[in-house]
C-alpha cells in the first residue's frame, strides 16, 4: 500500500506565503506547488485561525488586511504601467493629439486604452475616430508574445534563455520557435543573469578517516534515492555569514535536506540529513557522497550514516568535478538569488533561500537534463510510473 504523501514544514509555510501575503488565489498556488487544492486550503485555515487568535482587540482582521493588501498592490500595479507608458511616451505628451494618438496606437498592444487614455489626456471616441487601420495579425501575435516572454523572464528570476523559455512559454499557452524568441528578447533587450565564481568552504586538513569515492564522477543513477551528494556554502549577511548544508539527488535534481546557520559544524550538517532522511525515507544501499570536510568525516556524523543504511563517498582531495551534481546546485543558488541581494541579518537570507529552494528551484525552475521539468514535478511523475508498472 502506497505511503501517504507528506509535505515539509518549510513547504508548508511557502505555499501558506503565497496566498496570504502574494495575493495569489488557492487555485493558483496549488498549481505553481504541484499539491493538492484542499490541502493548501487547510493549510490556509490553519494559518488564518492562528493568526486570528493572537489579534489584539480592535485589531483589522486577516481578510480585511488581505483586501487592503490587494488594494494596495493593484494601485501600484497601476503606478507602475502609468510610469511604463511616460517612459516610452517621452516628449510626446507635451505634443499634438495626432503625436499622441500614433503613439498611443503603438503601444496599444502592450497597455490598456484606458490607461492610455489617462496618460495622454485624451478620449476613447477620440482616438478611435481617428485610427482607421489594425496593425497586422504578426505584429499583435508578436506584442502579446513580448509580454508572455517578460512575464517569463521575471517569474524565472531572470534566469532563463531561449532554450528554456521555449517549454515554458508553449506551457502557458504561447508556442514559439526559438528563432523568434531570441529576436523578441533582443528587443525587449532581456540578458539572463551573470555567473559570478565562488570559493569552496570546507577544511579537509585533518586526520580523520576518509571514504572511497565510489561515484567517481559517474553521476548516473537510474531511480531515485539512490545516490546524494551534499557540500556547505556560506552567504554573507550584515551579521555575518550564513552556512548553508544541502543534500541533492543527483537523479531527481531536487534539494532533499538543507539546513542554516550561523555556525559550520558537524550539527548544521547532520540537521541536512535528518531532514532529508524525513522527508524521503530512502531504502538501505544510498550512496551518501560528500567533500572530505571534517564536518563530513567526523565519526558522528559517518556514524549517523551507518545508522541510515547508506554506503559513505568522497570526492579526492581539491577536485570540484567529484561532487558536480552539489556545485551545480550552488551556482544556481548564488547565480540567480545570492549575487543579486544584500541581506541585513541571517534571518533575511534565511527567508530568501527558503523560499528560492521550496517554491522556485525543486517545484518551478526547469531542467534540461530532465527533460525541461521542475524537479518534484520530475520525481512525481517517475514513481506515477513505478506504480503503473
Amino acid at each position: 500500500m502506497a505511503r501517504s504523501k507528506s509535505y515539509t514544514p518549510e513547504l508548508r509555510e511557502e505555499a501558506v506565503k503565497l496566498v496570504l501575503t502574494q495575493g495569489l488565489t488557492l487555485e493558483d498556488a496549488a498549481l505553481r506547488l504541484m499539491i493538492p487544492k484542499g490541502t493548501l486550503a487547510n493549510w490556509v485555515a490553519a494559518a488564518r485561525g492562528g493568526t486570528s487568535s493572537k489579534v489584539a482587540p480592535g485589531s483589522r482582521s486577516v481578510p480585511e488586511l488581505e483586501a487592503e493588501v490587494t488594494k494596495l498592490r493593484k494601485e501600484l500595479a497601476e503606478a507602475r504601467m502609468e510610469r511604463d507608458i511616460v517612459k516610452k511616451a517621452g516628449s510626446v505628451l507635451c505634443a499634438g493629439v495626432a503625436a499622441k494618438y500614433a503613439v498611443m496606437k503603438t503601444l496599444r498592444l502592450e497597455y490598456s486604452l484606458s490607461a492610455l487614455c489617462r496618460v495622454f489626456d485624451v478620449s476613447r471616441s477620440g482616438f478611435y475616430a481617428w485610427t482607421h487601420g489594425q496593425p497586422s495579425k504578426r505584429a499583435q501575435e508578436d506584442a502579446r508574445l513580448k509580454v508572455a516572454i517578460e512575464a517569463v523572464h521575471t517569474q524565472s528570476r531572470q534566469t532563463y534563455g531561449p532554450l528554456r523559455m521555449q517549454p515554458e512559454l508553449a506551457a502557458q499557452g504561447f508556442p514559439a520557435g526559438r528563432d523568434r524568441i531570441v529576436r523578441l528578447r533582443r528587443e525587449l533587450a532581456l540578458r539572463c543573469k551573470q555567473k559570478r565564481k565562488f570559493k569552496a568552504t570546507t577544511n579537509s586538513n585533518h586526520e580523520l578517516p576518509v571514504a572511497e569515492n565510489l561515484l567517481n564522477q559517474t553521476f548516473a543513477p537510474t531511480r531515485p534515492n539512490e545516490a546524494w551528494v551534499t557540500d556547505i556554502t556560506y552567504v554573507a549577511t550584515g551579521e555575518g555569514w550564513l552556512y548553508l548544508a544541502g543534500i541533492k539527488d543527483v537523479f531527481t535534481c531536487e534539494l532533499v535536506g538543507y539546513s542554516m546557520g550561523a555556525r559550520m559544524t558537524q550539527t548544521l550538517t547532520a540537521q541536512a540529513l535528518w531532514k532529508a532522511v524525513r522527508n524521503k525515507r530512502p531504502a538501505p544501499g544510498l550512496i551518501h557522497h560528500s567533500d572530505r570536510g571534517s564536518q563530513y568525516c567526523a565519526h558522528d556524523y559517518q556514524k549517523l550514516v551507518k545508522q541510515f543504511g547508506m554506503q559513505p563517498s568522497m570526492s579526492r582531495r581539491g577536485n570540484c568535478y567529484d561532487n558536480a551534481p552539489m556545485e551545480s546546485f550552488w551556482g544556481s543558488l548564488k547565480n540567480e538569488l545570492v549575487h543579486h541581494q544584500r541581506y541585513a541579518t541571517r534571518a533575511d537570507a534565511k527567508a530568501a533561500i527558503q523560499e528560492y529552494i521550496e517554491s522556485f528551484y525543486n517545484r518551478q525552475r526547469r531542467h534540461s537534463r530532465l527533460g525541461n521539468v521542475a524537479p518534484a514535478l520530475f520525481a512525481e511523475e517517475f514513481s506515477k510510473r513505478l506504480q503503473a508498472v
